[in-house]
């Protein structure tokens, strides 16, 4: 087990050196000129030319790709263009209301896709079944906009039970305020992982509960309760977990929409006003964050895919 970890950690820093290279090009390969940007249109050519040199633009690529990873490396991520801040405190304190809604929707999605599969399966072609089928078909087709559009129309202007946007409320700092902000983004977010978490558990468990050691299991006169949670679904969870944690990745870049109807005060709110706003260094540093919490799902969800599997662990 500690040879598989550490050689997921190598290839998980092998990941964030490309992820890296890979944003840094992009950014260098956007149009406009940063300086342009932070003097104004009315900048003379030497103003220019000193502020290009000042940030390092007039040096060869791979110096500037070289500076800026020392300075990723020591903290130093730059400053926000637009915002006139220090970008990696900014990005810290956005990413926490990111966090809070990727947990609560993970959460969601797992807890109700899981739930829905077994029961899905342990009824087979069942009215329960056909429902969950077409529920789960749904869940994934409606874009996540589009369902919080109807969610804020429904819940919060209709029937006024929830708060239709922001993350608090002007003013207030309860635990329960908060949690009544989040529940219309969390479900919005969760409906599409949810749905293929949902149809993978069942497909799973459907394989498993074929197998011999179940039906000895039944024979043996083991409760059927027992049998499916104990036995079957345990098994039955090795692919599923694979699947979370690629909807989890799913959820970080679906948030983005999902910050922007709800005004959730997240990364991906951020990144697309950077974006609006030709912020490239915010919108670089942003990306960044997103891309390396995605390698890092897949890292954990890879050891615990090994905890799962002995054959794995112990290869």
């Amino acid at each position: 087990m500690l040879t598989y970890t550490l050689r997921r950690l190598l290839g998980l820093a092998a990941v964030l050196f490309g992820v890296s290279l890979a944003v840094f090009l992009i950014m260098h390969l956007r149009p406009g000129d940063p300086a342009l940007i932070m003097l104004g249109p009315h900048a003379t050519d030497e103003s220019l030319a000193r502020l290009r040199h000042e940030m390092g633009l007039d040096l060869p690529l791979y110096v500037q790709y070289g500076r800026w990873l020392g300075n990723l490396l020591q903290g130093d991520w730059g400053r926000s263009i637009q915002l006139k801040r220090e970008i990696l405190p900014l990005l810290l304190q956005r990413f926490q209301a990111t966090a809070w809604l990727t947990l609560f929707g993970a959460l969601l999605a797992v807890v109700l896709g899981v739930s829905a599969g077994v029961l899905s399966s342990t009824r087979q072609y069942s009215l329960l079944d056909r429902s969950s089928m077409v529920g789960m078909l749904v869940g994934f087709s409606i874009p996540v906009f589009w369902l919080g559009l109807l969610l804020q129309l429904l819940l919060g202007q209709r029937l006024g039970w929830l708060p239709i946007s922001g993350m608090q409320s002007p003013g207030s700092a309860s635990w329960g305020d908060f949690f009544l902000h989040a529940i219309m983004p969390a479900v919005a977010v969760a409906s599409g992982p949810g749905a293929v978490i949902a149809r993978m558990t069942r497909s799973s468990m459907l394989d498993v509960v074929r197998q011999d050691y179940i039906r000895t299991a039944r024979a043996k006169g083991v409760m059927e309760r027992w049998v499916i949670y104990k036995h079957a679904l345990k098994n039955a969870l090795i692919p599923v977990v694979t699947v979370i944690g690629l909807q989890v990745g799913y959820l970080l870049g679906g948030e983005m929409l999902v910050e922007m109807v709800f005004n959730w005060p997240g990364i991906g709110l951020l990144m697309v006003n950077g974006i609006l706003a030709q912020d490239f260094p915010l919108v670089q540093g942003a990306i960044l964050v997103v891309a390396s919490s995605y390698a890092l799902v897949n890292l954990t969800v890879d050891l615990l895919y090994a905890y799962l599997d002995p054959r794995i662990r112990y290869q």
